[in-house]
């Protein structure tokens, strides 16, 4: 199954005259317009931003942490969707090496995914979100992956040179904290100038530390 996606929605600066480019990934529930306003809280006026919208507002149907094949197809789409927008900046003038990824919930597994599988970024923020995996492992559901069972990671990307940056609440409702330090842990181990930041309590959002670290990474 696949989606079909509508237009891209852009902001910010011309990609020709830009510093930088943002594509941003929005979550469930979300819009392409939504996310745009993350990239007008930088007050960064030079970087030009991209953002793909999901059919139905929504990435998937069920949890990133669902059984591999349940969301593959929808994975798949998501990815294509994000290389869409990174190959619209691409075309108008932005090198790769001075793209950025960020992405909120689904939109932050989506981001996430991409630069595992793929790389060629110049750093990836997933805000409250974790690796969706390449595949299903061995063991049995558990609570910390609230009743779901281990993915594997098999990841052969190179990420040195790229920043990674996640954060989580420490009781998020949708995405586990294991999974959130699994995914950090993958990301180090490929090479990423990795931050893990996890925020104490319950909450599903995006913080102004996340807001702080992301200006930082495109006001260099």
């Amino acid at each position: 199954m696949s989606q079909h996606l509508a237009p891209l929605a852009l902001g910010g600066a011309a990609p020709d005259r830009a510093r930088y480019g943002l594509v941003l990934v929005h979550g469930r529930g979300g819009t392409a317009a939504d996310i745009l306003g993350l990239g007008d809280a930088l007050a960064l006026p030079d970087v030009a931003r991209a953002a793909p919208q999901a059919e139905g507002r929504s990435w998937w149907p069920t949890s990133f942490l669902a059984p591999h094949d349940q969301v593959t197809p929808f994975v798949e789409a998501g990815l294509s969707a994000i290389e869409e927008a990174i190959e619209t900046l691409v075309q108008t003038g932005l090198p790769r090496s001075r793209i950025a990824l960020a992405g909120f919930s689904q939109g932050a597994c989506l981001a996430l995914e991409y630069a595992a599988r793929r790389g060629d970024v110049m750093a990836v923020f997933g805000l409250s979100g974790g690796l969706v995996g390449t595949g299903d492992a061995e063991g049995r559901p558990s609570e910390a992956l609230y009743g779901h069972g281990p993915k594997r990671f098999d990841y052969s990307t190179s990420l040195k040179g790229t920043k990674a940056y996640i954060s989580v609440h420490d009781q998020d409702p949708h995405i586990p904290r294991q999974r959130a330090q699994d995914s950090a842990d993958i990301f180090h181990k490929l090479g990423a100038e990795t931050t893990l930041h996890i925020l104490q309590g319950a909450g599903h959002g995006i913080t102004e530390t996340d807001i702080t670290a992301l200006r930082a990474a495109l006001n260099q």
